[in-house]
């Protein structure tokens, strides 16, 4: 990882990159607020969706949602399991593979999750503008290096 850059970086870069960061937390500081105003923790928020955006036919399993979620397997299990006492996700056997549990969202989790889903895509849509300006910059700026 301590590999030695040779490329020059202006100021330009730095800012670039730092209003970058910025706006992504904006952004998480926005999400994380949605969730809590839902009932929702964050990360359980991102379970959901995690489950919710998985590949149309691929079912999801906790091993998927700790690789989704960057998060250890272990760690994905308690997690389903505080899902599962909060009547957010159930848990099934995987018929192919009885070692693996296969995760389905409830009712209650798929209406939580249309309404926080609504009103990000509806922020992201707001924030587009600001965040393709920043990436055409920092993308302008790899490309004439």
């Amino acid at each position: 990882m301590a590999r030695e850059l040779k490329e020059t970086l202006s100021q330009a870069d730095y800012e670039a990159l730092a209003i970058l960061r910025y706006t992504l937390r904006k952004f998480m500081d926005f999400s994380t607020s949605a969730a809590h105003q839902e009932g929702l923790p964050p990360q359980q928020h991102q379970a959901l969706l995690a489950i919710k955006g998985n590949p149309q036919g691929e079912t999801m399993t906790i091993g998927m949602l700790a690789e989704r979620l960057l998060i250890a397997p272990h760690t994905a299990t308690e997690l389903v399991g505080r899902l599962i006492d909060a009547d957010y996700v159930t848990r099934h056997p995987d018929p192919a593979d009885k070692r693996r549990q296969t995760l389905q969202l409830t009712k209650k989790s798929e209406d939580i999750l249309h309404r926080l889903t609504a009103i990000h895509l509806r922020e992201i849509r707001d924030r587009a503008p600001e965040l393709i300006n920043i990436l055409t910059h920092l993308q302008a700026d790899v490309g004439g290096k």
